[in-house]
């Protein structure tokens, strides 16, 4: 890992200047036959960035190179999403967690810092629950996975007629109406409106039918009538052998942010940090703030190091502690 100086500038407020320098290269590989698209930039430990439903990598276009100056970044675009193949495919959480390992796979990435925003939260979990000896820390962002509570407008993709009336709503006199009329509203001062150009694009994605097809089957794999379905509650615990930072937005409409609270229950060791004034986006409502934050997570903490016999101890206590009985050298490094 290197060295990573704390941040000395000011933190920045609101929709802050922390621009890309530039569009980043958009790379494909084919995986199983898919085609998936990725942005790879900078040198050194990687950070993979694992952005949410109906998005895609430019959500993160405001932190890429800052992140690239310390990291190489890989952030792709999800199996269903942006310029990636839309499969009528596995949509599961765990079936992404999957792909993700195959992707590093590929790209010859043999461990990896995970941050997760919304949806790519709950993948990041899966990940580091399914590979934990390619996990090294985890960064959760307004994250799926930790409480039933979800917008009312997220349950609505599970209902029967999603597709007809999504594809009616879509046509192109509505979508530019739509589209336009929430990108006015997202620049008024109020916290109800201001994720409203994030919206507005995920709207603008499901013009073309698979997209449409693929966001469905993801939400349908974690989202009911009643709210989130996926939890990470009955293996919080295993988060005690690897560094997590939890980051959220006061003025999230999405996922609230109380359910940070239910991570500091869940998994007392991570680091909580809560943005005052930020909605479900905290990447690009204050990237130069949020980018600060994951920096100094990064250079505070130390890569976790897979034991098999310390993750085999925790799984049989089905608690925290057990890997304080655990020397430090049993099965360090063993698959």
């Amino acid at each position: 890992m290197p060295t990573l100086t704390p941040p000395r500038r000011p933190l920045l407020a609101r929709r802050d200047a922390a621009p890309s320098r530039g569009a980043h290269e958009v790379r494909f590989v084919t995986i199983h036959g898919h085609r998936r698209a990725y942005v790879k930039a900078g040198k050194g430990p990687t950070l993979l960035l694992l952005h949410g439903l109906g998005c895609d990598h430019t959500t993160w276009s405001g932190v890429i190179d800052r992140f690239a100056e310390h990291f190489t970044v890989i952030a792709p675009d999800l199996l269903g999403h942006g310029a990636s193949d839309k499969p009528r495919a596995d949509y599961s959480v765990g079936g992404y967690a999957n792909g993700m390992r195959d992707l590093l796979t590929v790209l010859g990435v043999d461990k990896a810092t995970v941050v997760g925003h919304s949806f790519g939260g709950g993948v990041a979990m899966q990940f580091a629950y399914q590979f934990p000896e390619r996990t090294e820390r985890l960064v959760l962002v307004a994250s799926g996975g930790l409480g039933p509570e979800v917008t009312p407008v997220i349950r609505a993709v599970t209902t029967p007629g999603f597709h007809r009336v999504m594809g009616a709503l879509t046509l192109p006199g509505v979508r530019h109406v739509g589209t336009t009329a929430m990108t006015a509203l997202s620049t008024l001062p109020l916290p109800a409106t201001r994720d409203l150009d994030e919206v507005a694009s995920i709207y603008d994605s499901f013009k073309d039918p698979a997209a449409r097809a693929a966001i469905a089957h993801v939400v349908r794999a974690v989202v009911d009538w009643r709210g989130q379905i996926v939890t990470m509650a009955d293996r919080a615990y295993l988060t005690e052998a690897m560094p997590m930072c939890v980051l959220w937005g006061t003025d999230d409409h999405v996922i609230p942010v109380s359910h940070a609270a239910n991570a500091a229950v869940l998994a007392p060791k991570a680091r909580i940090e809560i943005l005052d004034g930020s909605g479900h986006f905290p990447h690009k409502d204050e990237p130069g703030r949020f980018a600060d934050l994951v920096l100094d997570f990064c250079a505070s903490t130390t890569p976790a190091v897979y034991s098999r016999a310390r993750w085999r101890a925790l799984l049989r206590t089905g608690r925290g502690s057990a890997i304080a009985s655990v020397p430090d050298d049993a099965g360090a490094t063993g698959a």
